[in-house]
């Protein structure tokens, strides 16, 4: 073997090294943030769904908060992670193999349930938000310029999950709100 040979070998052995060391620092980590959550088939659980994003509402308050919509039945365990659910009919277009992530156990709390019924989920398990009604009305004054801004009600939220979005692009997006 030539001496530059030796060279690239004993290098690459050194950063195959400090690779090894990074990965298990971060395996450390990870493992200390990791809960393992399991089900037992016939149990309930709430299913994850969310909102579509860049409905204008995205990082305000309320937002970024989960939703979960009715319990269902865990009909069988697929592997560790995934579980097979029973869906009610309305449902059949989203498949029903969840990953144990989009999962939570169910406690009986009503205020917890968001009715499916009124929401149409998508095959993604989005649903969009549309604007209802324009609460509230104000001018926020900055040192050179004021905004014009309405607080909206949005559907399938309460009043109290209203929001304060800039009137221009409400106006824009949303025209019949203004009428």
């Amino acid at each position: 073997m030539a001496p530059y040979e030796a060279l690239y070998v004993q290098v690459i052995d050194k950063i195959r090294d400090r690779i090894k060391s990074a990965q298990d620092r971060q395996k450390s980590y990870a493992d200390q943030r990791r809960k393992s959550i399991e089900f037992e088939v016939g149990e309930k659980v709430f299913l994850k769904v969310a909102p579509i994003k860049g409905v204008l509402r995205f990082g305000k308050k309320g937002k970024l908060r989960p939703r979960f919509i009715d319990p269902f039945e865990i009909l069988d365990r697929i592997e560790n992670v995934a579980y097979r659910l029973a869906l009610p009919p309305r449902l059949s277009v989203v498949h029903n193999v969840f990953h144990v992530s989009m999962l939570r156990k169910y406690v009986h709390d009503l205020e917890h349930v968001i009715s499916y019924d009124s929401l149409e989920v998508q095959k993604d398990l989005t649903y969009e938000e549309t604007p209802l009604e324009i609460v509230e009305r104000k001018t926020h004054a900055l040192r050179n310029k004021e905004i014009a801004l309405v607080k909206v009600r949005w559907k399938n939220h309460g009043v109290e999950e209203a929001t304060w979005e800039k009137e221009e692009e409400i106006k824009a997006k949303y025209p019949e709100l203004f009428g």
